[in-house]
């Protein structure tokens, strides 16, 4: 029997529900317009502890066990996007047992109110955000890109056919079809939403049209999915134990991870590293375990060293931000070992870190 059917014998066979002690609450104070999930995991209550710091640093910038309220910064418009953001509802998806899947629906209102909807998706057995290409195996990504791509094409130019079909077409449509003929449709692994379901996975692509065409866009977000099974021969080692129920924890890319440590070995820091571009850029936030404010990093991935920098204010005498330190480290495994220099007085502390 091959391999690849006896993976999704093994699948079909398994019980796909969550496990039944990872429940979902509403984080409070909950509010009409706040509305946010938090986990509750008792057999794991460290997988409990990232997922939800995760979820509150990354979507609230509020660090859990902070003084004041979790909803304070986005109800006011003072998170680091500067736009007032309310959390309307979520919702728990069915999905395979190792993992679980939060939708989450608001309103982000800066020049113009927005709605959106959002996915996170964590490894239950680790607490880890899962990572899209994590998922394929490295020389799939493209092959994984192009079906996405050719599914939105597709759904985008039967469209346009569509319209153009139209005797005696009104200015509206005119203006449709020049919206949907400019269409991005070149989504990345990198750059687009998804969320897994009991048998299949789904990605989510963005819509046409721009917040002023919006009212246009018949079409709206695009949903691309396969079959655990169609993309059975393009999922990595990791994956296929996500999927089947396996306790075999295969190592994972630095984005998205949460690593606890110290500087100077006497200061402890908690980190939150998002996402790592192409180029090698990310940014990530850090906060002293003391007093819990949120500090941020950018930096760059090159091979197995980061150098990042932290901005201590911007000047607007010389219309540049003033450096506050200099990181320069290595990723050693699970560890990430350096220095942090504080830029004024050119001091060396050293930087040590272990993923969570």
């Amino acid at each position: 029997m091959k391999k690849g059917l006896l993976f999704f014998i093994l699948i079909s066979s398994i019980c796909f529900s969550q496990q039944k002690t990872v429940k979902i609450t509403n984080l409070q104070p909950k509010t009409e317009d706040f509305n946010f999930p938090k986990i509750a995991y008792p057999e794991k209550p460290s997988v409990e502890n990232k997922i939800n710091t995760f979820l509150q640093v990354d979507q609230l910038e509020y660090v859990p066990g902070s003084e004041v309220s979790p909803s304070k910064l986005v109800s006011s418009g003072k998170t680091s996007y500067s736009n007032y953001v309310y959390f309307y509802s979520w919702e728990k998806l069915e999905t395979p047992k190792n993992i679980l899947s939060i939708a989450i629906d608001g309103e982000a209102s800066g020049a113009y109110p927005e709605g959106f909807s959002i996915w996170k998706n964590f490894d239950l057995r680790t607490g880890n955000f899962i990572n899209a290409k994590d998922l394929f195996q490295p020389g799939s990504f493209k092959t994984i890109e192009n079906l996405i791509q050719k599914s939105v094409k597709k759904e985008v130019s039967d469209f346009i056919v569509q319209l153009k079909s139209e005797k005696n077409p009104s200015e509206e449509v005119s203006e449709q079809i020049s919206m949907y003929e400019d269409c991005f449709t070149d989504y990345t692994l990198e750059g687009i939403e998804y969320y897994f379901a009991k048998d299949k996975i789904r990605f989510i692509a963005g819509r046409c049209s721009n917040h002023a065409m919006r009212a246009l866009d018949d079409l709206g977000s695009h949903v691309v999915e396969f079959s655990y099974k169609q993309l059975e021969k393009h999922w990595s080692s990791y994956a296929k134990n996500l999927l089947s129920d396996s306790e075999k924890i295969d190592k994972t890319s630095f984005d998205n991870k949460l690593y606890k440590g110290k500087i100077d070995g006497k200061y402890p820091i908690t980190v939150l590293i998002n996402q790592v571009y192409a180029d090698g850029s990310f940014s990530a936030k850090y906060w002293y375990d003391k007093n819990k404010k949120l500090i941020q990093w950018d930096g760059k991935l090159k091979g197995n060293h980061i150098s990042i920098i932290e901005n201590d204010y911007y000047s607007e005498e010389t219309n540049q931000w003033i450096f506050k330190a200099l990181v320069e480290a290595d990723v050693q495994g699970n560890k990430i070992i350096g220095t942090w220099q504080d830029y004024k007085t050119k001091k060396y502390l050293k930087l040590e870190l272990e993923e969570l």
